[in-house]
């Protein structure tokens, strides 16, 4: 007789993503019967980095993004790699699909492939041991729920008509509790479409985080804290401030071009700007201020401001140990934005938090602008090493993210603290 959590059947097939393209959804079935089912996201912008997605490109099928080369990888290669392989340790599993992949980037068999048959196995051993996925991956914790940081106005790749960074985040760290903070983020998500309306703005993604012709960028970070104010809540005190800049796709030939505003500037010229918007509004957090391969101006710009504020790497670091590891060693950033497609395996995303964690390093983990109904990164981010998630306003996509972290909250009762404050350099001087 095979052990109860011996992997008996995998599978996979093409669905959906909130976007409407395709991806791929893996299931992984035990010999108990224990089931494990994972769709996974894809992203506008990526690193460079990053491993990739596994697309077909027959143009004739969703404009060439249909996903079925990475569906028969999982059928036909890893699936039966795996078959009479116990479920746990996951570090097991995902050694075994590593050594079929075969590839560092993950390119021959998909990334795509890889990360749902990963975390696919990572639920249903899970359900074998018959608790959640948090503490099947955190053991006994302690777990905090996490601050809540709110992706609410957009730019760059996400709405080429607005500003020309990507994300405007408002952060409820001051607040008791992660209902609390959540209710914030639905009230500051309205009334910034109200506060626009006014201003005769024409307003784009009505769905998700909102986006509007601004005349400058420093117009972005205004909006968002008269929408906190406007909301009944106390900016710099209650409610803070994020950017996350995506400064790479910006950067051309050495320099940083701001095209909605026809300027041009340097790397020392942005970490001013940078430095100017700190000691003006009350941020918390920069995510990738400067571009991917610029390291030698992201040490700069760490010693300048690593000690006021959180200054993350998303594609700067694309969850890689490898990178994270560099950033430590040079003193680039001191906080890591967590996406498992961004890596690969859930193995690896785990290797890259606790590397990041134990050198002082927040880790923050993200959903995808191309997101499922799964809800990963909810788990992770109660794990005692992070304490924050990102995603977008309270709707569309990003609710069942927010959901499953309200029924934790419930599970967890009087053990259920609000990360708050505790997690922010800027507010822990």
């Amino acid at each position: 007789m095979p052990d109860s959590d011996t992997i008996v059947k995998v599978w996979a097939r093409e669905v959906l993503n909130f976007r409407g393209n395709p991806t791929v959804e893996a299931e992984v079935t035990l010999a108990d019967g224990s089931f494990g089912r994972v769709s996974v996201p894809a992203g506008i912008s990526a690193g460079a980095s990053e491993v990739g997605e596994l697309l077909d490109g027959e143009k004739k099928r969703y404009g060439g993004k249909g996903v079925m080369k990475a569906v028969k990888n999982v059928r036909e290669i890893i699936g039966p790699a795996l078959i009479g392989m116990r479920a746990s340790p996951q570090a097991a599993v995902d050694k075994k699909i590593l050594e079929v992949e075969g590839t560092p980037n993950k390119s021959r068999l998909g990334g795509n492939a890889v990360l749902s048959v990963s975390l696919a196995t990572a639920y249903a051993a899970a359900a074998n041991k018959k608790m959640p996925l948090y503490k099947y991956i955190g053991g006994e914790g302690p777990f905090r729920l996490p601050v809540p940081c709110f992706d609410l106005f957009c730019g760059g790749s996400h709405a080429r008509d607005s500003m020309d960074f990507q994300e405007i985040l408002m952060i409820p760290a001051g607040l008791a509790t992660f209902g609390e903070a959540l209710q914030s983020g639905s009230a500051v998500y309205q009334m910034i479409a109200g506060i626009l309306k006014k201003k005769g703005y024409e307003i784009g993604n009505s769905s998700g985080p909102l986006s509007a012709p601004l005349k400058s960028n420093r117009e972005s970070i205004d909006l968002i804290a008269e929408a906190i104010e406007k909301a009944g809540y106390r900016l710099g005190d209650q409610c803070y401030i994020g950017v996350d800049a995506a400064t790479s796709e910006l950067y051309e030939n050495g320099r940083y071009v701001l095209k909605s505003e026809n300027r041009s500037l340097t790397a020392p010229e942005i970490v001013d700007l940078w430095e100017d918007w700190v000691n003006s509004y009350p941020i918390i957090s920069l995510e990738d201020p400067m571009s991917e391969e610029d390291w030698d101006n992201w040490v700069m710009l760490t010693k300048r401001l690593g000690n006021r504020i959180q200054l993350v790497g998303d594609d700067f670091f694309t969850s890689s140990p490898v990178r994270v590891k560099r950033g430590i060693e040079l003193g680039a950033a001191n906080a890591v934005l967590i996406k498992p497609n961004q890596i690969g395996t859930l193995t690896e995303t785990l290797e890259t938090v606790k590397l990041a964690a134990s050198a002082g390093y927040c880790c923050m983990p993200s959903s995808r602008s191309g997101e499922t109904e799964q809800t990963v990164i909810s788990d992770i981010s109660v794990l005692p090493e992070c304490g924050q998630i990102k995603c977008g306003p309270p709707s569309q996509q990003s609710i069942p993210k927010y959901n499953r972290l309200l029924r934790i909250e419930e599970e967890l009762g009087d053990k259920a603290i609000y990360a708050g404050k505790s997690v922010f350099k800027a507010l822990n001087k």
